[in-house]
């Protein structure tokens, strides 16, 4: 065999391979449609920029991924934390209770959420039950985060611990010991320490929340419909491949350009707080 292809390189031909003809050449079909269909040039996106209905679902998305980022954050963090302090065994029950719902399928889980929220569910009985009216959650956009949060949050959960675990917790009290309140000590030097954990968190979740289609599907109503939903309806009830396509090459842009402002952001406040020590 010739030295060349006993590169260790090689090994992850196959991979390569494997993403360009299932993941590249349909997105390139995507693009050249967007750009072809019906008609070259740049109608589609000429269609998309121009309606009012497409620009108010563009910001809805990234309204309801950023909500859905900030749930994730409030609820995964101190789960997180929670998962370094415990013992052992009560560290084991909780990383399961992360990894169970990754068994399930995602369809089974939203259909789950219909149950609940529904008018007549179990969350709507215990709302009533305490006194107060019932509340519109299905086929709303309220009903649409709850469930995202729910199927995104062990992608916040798990980068946070992946950090926190990290930290040696002898700082803190170092810093109490020094006179700093238990608020005090977390928010200097407690919370700056997971700041890794929480940007990788939230740049998961939110791209992720982006691009989601089942959950805002099964549990959105029109007046919550996201971009992924719109574009499916393009391509697969109107048969529009290139406005669909346009849709979709617009909110790869924007994913793109997300990860660049967050890489270029991380990469800046890393080096400020290198330069400072």
């Amino acid at each position: 065999m010739p030295k060349l292809l006993r590169q260790p390189a090689w090994l992850v031909l196959p991979a390569i391979l494997l993403l360009v003809v299932a993941l590249g050449y349909p997105l390139l079909q995507v693009v050249i449609r967007s750009f072809t269909d019906p008609e070259p040039g740049l109608g589609n996106y000429t269609w998309f920029f121009s309606r009012p209905v497409n620009m108010t679902v563009f910001w809805r998305t990234f309204e309801v991924a950023g909500w859905v980022t900030v749930l994730c954050l409030v609820l995964g963090y101190p789960y997180a934390w929670l998962m370094t302090a415990v013992g052992p065994n009560m560290r084991l029950l909780l990383i399961l209770c992360v990894l169970v719902p990754f068994w399930v399928s995602g369809v089974v889980r939203t259909l789950a959420w219909v149950i609940l929220l529904q008018d007549s569910g179990v969350i709507n009985k215990v709302i009533m039950a305490l006194g107060f009216e019932k509340v519109r959650l299905i086929r709303t956009q309220t009903g649409v985060i709850i469930g995202m949060t729910q199927v995104l949050l062990p992608f916040m959960i798990m980068p946070l611990y992946a950090v926190m675990r990290g930290i040696d917790l002898r700082l803190v009290q170092a810093a109490r010991s020094l006179g700093a309140r238990p608020v005090l000590a977390f928010l200097q030097v407690y919370l700056p320490l997971s700041l890794p954990g929480v940007f990788g968190g939230a740049v998961i979740v939110f791209i992720l929340g982006l691009g989601f289609y089942i959950t805002p599907a099964l549990l959105g109503g029109p007046r919550a419909t996201m971009l992924s939903t719109l574009a499916q309806q393009q391509v697969l009830q109107q048969l529009n491949w290139g406005k669909g396509g346009a849709m979709g090459v617009i909110l790869l842009a924007s994913t793109l350009v997300l990860l660049a402002i967050a890489a270029r952001f991380t990469r800046r406040r890393y080096q400020i707080s290198g330069g400072s020590k």
